[in-house]
């Protein structure tokens, strides 16, 4: 588990497990941490267990054991976390693609589809590559050509969200309000 365990601010309120869904750089493990402590709600980035889990970084789990055991690693990290009732958890960026992991988590709580364009994603990532095993040789053209892509494969089910949200101007207190309404 990470962050600090807090009591919610407003328990009234609780809006229950909170899954951010969107591709690599929208944002959601920095969106998750300062939604999880506006709400007082525990903050997982299963990114950070599946690691704890695998011992070892996910772009060293990926070149040593592929992209099919990292997805199986990672459905497993998903399915058997467990999380409190008033959890945010920030997911993989193709986790929701795989298995029935959209699916599992609407039915466990509410997701938030974080969406920006491939242009956007693009800026965001181009400097922090190396640690994004999909993304090392691409640079320029070739990256917003295979962000558009894997988008265009990946759409169909982030829109399966409870919530689709337009992430460039998103913060905490935006997507507290639109989780509670």
């Amino acid at each position: 588990m990470l962050a600090e365990t807090n009591s919610p601010a407003h328990p009234e309120q609780q809006t229950g497990v909170i899954f951010l869904i969107g591709f690599m750089g929208c944002g959601k493990t920095t969106l998750g941490r300062k939604l999880a402590n506006r709400l007082g709600y525990q903050f997982f980035d299963l990114d950070d267990e599946l690691e704890k889990r695998a011992a070892m970084s996910i772009p060293d789990y990926f070149r040593d054991y592929g992209e099919a055991k990292f997805r199986e690693l990672e459905s497993l990290v998903l399915k058997q976390t467990n999380y409190p009732a008033n959890a945010i958890v920030s997911t993989g960026g193709g986790l929701p693609c795989f298995f029935d992991h959209i699916d599992w988590m609407n039915s466990r709580g509410k997701t938030l589809y974080v969406k920006l364009s491939p242009r956007t994603l693009a800026d965001r990532l181009e400097n922090g590559k190396a640690d994004r095993p999909l993304l090392r040789e691409k640079h320029g053209d070739a990256l917003i050509a295979f962000i558009e892509e894997k988008l265009a494969e990946r759409e169909v089910f982030y829109n399966r969200a409870t919530f689709v949200v337009d992430g460039l101007n998103l913060n905490a207190e935006k997507a507290e309000q639109i989780i509670k309404n």
